[in-house]
């Protein structure tokens, strides 16, 4: 496996570098937007107008992608301080996380839910388990970009980095030959998410009648997070909670994604049970 092209889609257009445009871009606004339509239809099935899908998204990317950065950079700030402040807020180098982005998303969700007099329960229902497709999409510019894989495997569906992608020490040739494969982690949390909203929404369906308000959006935190658990696990570029190892592993075993994921997964799981609980012991009690 190896993309059939490099990062850009056009690049430098009339010779200009400002004309180019990335694959990555293209697949995360397009992403976006696949999942925004499955939103409005959600939204109108509800019997909301789903207009309002469409401005959500807007505001939703306005605080999500600087958010995405910023919390990138602070969990990175000693490679960033003392940089132009040019180089610290542009994205292009690389360094944007997504649980950073989904705080973004949130808080935009919460903005416009209060000025639209929405309920902010029920319209998580409505967007969070879309927004699976948008990152199953958009996890495909890490394709093209050839980063955010995973340690080197011999499974036939490895993926092949060239040299000037790689990571140390996998840049070591004399180690690590061209021949080298590696995880696709891209690849697998793509799979995972499509295979979770189809998860959600089949568990909408068949339980309309037990789910409770923002039980889709609980489920969308249990079911993503437990997949990128174990995807970031695999993975030798992201973020470690101690420092890193000679081989690109963390020292300690865990990545910051993997104790946000675990912490959301946790909180999401226990909310859910307890709040089916509550209902199952008030259906004992009034039999």
């Amino acid at each position: 496996m190896h993309p059939p092209t490099g990062p850009y889609l056009i690049h430098a257009l009339f010779g200009q570098p400002w004309l180019s445009v990335r694959w990555y871009g293209v697949l995360i606004m397009g992403g976006a937007i696949l999942a925004a339509l499955l939103a409005a239809r959600r939204a109108q099935a509800r019997g909301i107008d789903p207009e309002h899908v469409w401005n959500q998204l807007l505001l939703g990317l306005l605080l999500a992608i600087p958010l995405a950065r910023a919390y990138y950079i602070a969990f990175e700030w000693p490679r960033y301080a003392g940089r132009p402040w040019w180089e610290i807020v542009n994205p292009q180098g690389g360094g944007l996380a997504i649980h950073g982005g989904l705080l973004g998303a949130l808080l935009a969700v919460v903005i416009y839910t209060r000025r639209q007099r929405l309920p902010l329960l029920g319209w998580l229902d409505i967007c969070a388990p879309p927004v699976l497709l948008g990152q199953a999409i958009g996890r495909w510019g890490n394709f093209f970009n050839q980063e955010a894989y995973g340690r080197p495997t011999t499974l036939p569906w490895g993926l092949a980095i060239d040299p000037p992608y790689r990571l140390p020490p996998y840049d070591d040739l004399t180690r690590f030959p061209l021949s080298t494969r590696f995880h696709p982690t891209f690849l697998y949390e793509s799979l995972w998410d499509l295979s979770a909203l189809g998860l959600i929404l089949w568990v909408e369906r068949r339980f309309a009648g037990w789910l409770k308000p923002g039980d889709s959006l609980l489920l969308y935190g249990v079911c993503y997070s437990l997949g990128r658990f174990f995807t970031e696990g695999l993975r030798t570029d992201s973020l470690c909670v101690g420092p890193y190892t000679a081989d690109g592993s963390c020292v300690g075993g865990l990545r910051i994604a993997q104790v946000v994921s675990l912490s959301v997964l946790i909180g999401c799981g226990l909310t859910l049970w307890l709040r089916h609980r509550r209902r199952r012991v008030a259906s004992v009690e009034v039999a």
